[in-house]
């Protein structure tokens, strides 16, 4: 799994350090059963499908599987991990694909696809790719403000 930013040597990005085209550093989470259902219940969804394995697959599903309100808050992890702690979310905009299950890596990748002065500060727009063995999890898109230099 990626390191938390706190625990790099890295200097936070600035506005300049930043270019159209650049991917942002990919991000690994091993998906458990314990991360799956944890991650459910913190964010109060109860839906059996996220942590009773036998009901998961009554309603055809692979296994127990990520929900939305998870893969959002990884969504904004990876993209706080680039950018830092100068930098805040503005929004997130994806949409679902294959289920994320156990026993699977989770990868998250991105580029950087527009920035744009906003005050005193800089609007940065990514895309963002969550996937696993099946295919693409997440897909969609983010914007990130950052202070300028």
């Amino acid at each position: 799994m990626q390191q938390h930013f706190a625990d790099t040597d890295r200097k936070p990005l600035n506005a300049g350090d930043i270019a159209v085209g650049d991917p942002l550093t990919p991000m690994d989470i091993d998906l458990t059963p314990t991360i799956v259902a944890a991650t459910a219940i913190a964010t109060r969804d109860f839906m059996p499908v996220h942590h009773d394995k036998d009901y998961a697959l009554s309603q055809f599903a692979p296994d127990i599987f990520l929900n939305i309100l998870s893969t959002n808050g990884f969504v904004s992890r990876f993209l706080t991990d680039w950018a830092g702690p100068r930098a805040w979310v503005k929004n997130i905009n994806i949409r679902l694909g294959v289920p994320a299950v156990p026993h699977q890596t989770l990868r998250f990748t991105g580029e950087v696809l527009d920035k744009a002065e906003a005050g005193d500060k800089v609007e940065v727009t990514v895309s963002v790719i969550a996937a696993n063995d099946s295919g693409n999890h997440a897909s969609g898109s983010a914007i990130l403000v950052l202070p300028r230099d």
